[in-house]
């Protein structure tokens, strides 16, 4: 009797810095935990987060090369491993905005069982603008493994895709350490990628600003990296608010700022699913987001475990910051109700819709 688990490949960037990333992590423990053999191949060589099973780190292997060799090399060796570890499945957790890239990509894939994971409501960072060579990609993939509901919808709207699923990422039980930073003793947060394109902190800076919330002692801590950096602290500057606004590189482990936080902020143009708001609440600190297009209105019940506002308004976003400040009686209710509000998102139950979809 052949008891050999059956292969899964989780496809990622990197496991480093950004949410995306972090979930190719935690994937590979639900893989493993389902009795599953995960294989994280990564293609930059960014290894930040824990994960489970074996690492084929094509970054690495591929450092002494530049340019389009660099490119064929990882290709070659990506089909090698795929083929030498006998992959029986593949989960492709990559941004995918190259169409000559993922057509090849596709040749080295074969015929394998393959599901795509769309992490963003931006789509042209998973899928061609082209319906026809959308289709021609992904119309026979096992599954686009959508991670929320608003980005399954406009995938189906826009492609006509009959092969779509939500399923929700999940967020573990998070174990929280010692702070080992010096820290104002007042703070809010945001934490995550510092891209303006895409988080949007002109919005963030502008409306703490206006809230005047730091003239009662209370920080704005900003903690990540990323190419805005400069630019962040260029209208820190511009705003006077050097003393009130500071900025910490990117920690492997953030949640010891979550947990300390009188609440974390997000302020972005679009998102998928993000893990920063139900991370938050599952520690217990309430969240104000503002009402992009996917993700936060799924997550935050306003008034009930965060607050929801208007996108692009400092003003609504100044009030809420400040409302969640004298507002003791609100801010205690919404701390009450952080944690059950994601109690659906534990490892548990997102591990039994991915194990359904497997079996099927």
């Amino acid at each position: 009797m052949d008891n050999a688990k059956t292969k899964i490949a989780i496809i990622s960037h990197s496991l480093g810095n950004g949410g995306a990333e972090r979930f190719a992590g935690e994937l590979s423990f639900i893989l493993n935990g389902l009795d599953y053999e995960p294989h994280l191949i990564i293609v930059n060589d960014e290894v930040d987060y824990p994960f489970s099973g074996k690492l084929y780190n094509l970054g690495q292997l591929c450092q002494a090369n530049s340019g389009i060799l660099k490119k064929i090399r990882k290709g070659f060796l990506l089909r090698n491993y795929l083929q030498s570890e006998n992959i029986d499945i593949i989960i492709d957790n990559r941004t995918r905005n190259n169409l000559v890239r993922e057509y090849f990509t596709s040749m080295i894939y074969g015929k394998r069982k393959v599901y795509f994971i769309i992490h963003s409501y931006y789509l042209e960072n998973y899928l061609p603008k082209s319906v026809f060579f959308a289709k021609r990609l992904y119309q026979n993939a096992e599954k686009l493994i959508c991670v929320s509901k608003a980005i399954e919808e406009k995938v189906i709207e826009r492609y006509d895709f009959k092969n779509t699923i939500t399923i929700y990422n999940p967020v573990k039980e998070i174990t929280v350490t010692a702070l080992t930073t010096v820290l104002p003793k007042d703070f809010i947060l945001f934490y995550g990628r510092l891209e303006e394109h895409v988080k949007n902190f002109s919005l963030m800076l502008q409306a703490f600003f206006e809230s005047k919330i730091y003239e009662r002692g209370i920080h704005l801590v900003i903690l990540g990296d990323g190419s805005s950096k400069k630019s962040i602290l260029a209208s820190i500057e511009k705003l006077k608010l050097q003393e009130s606004v500071h900025l910490i590189p990117f920690q492997k482990d953030p949640f010891a700022f979550v947990s300390r936080a009188r609440f974390t902020l997000l302020t972005s143009y679009y998102e998928g699913f993000p893990m920063s708001i139900i991370e938050s609440l599952s520690l217990g600190t309430p969240v104000i987001s503002v009402d992009c297009n996917s993700g936060p209105r799924e997550i935050i019940q306003n008034e009930y475990n965060g607050l929801l506002v208007e996108n692009h308004n400092p003003t609504a976003l100044s009030q809420a910051m400040n409302r969640l400040v004298e507002d003791e009686i609100l801010y205690e209710k919404l701390k009450s109700n952080t944690k059950s509000s994601v109690a659906h998102l534990s490892t548990e139950k997102i591990s039994k819709q991915w194990q359904a979809l497997l079996n099927s």
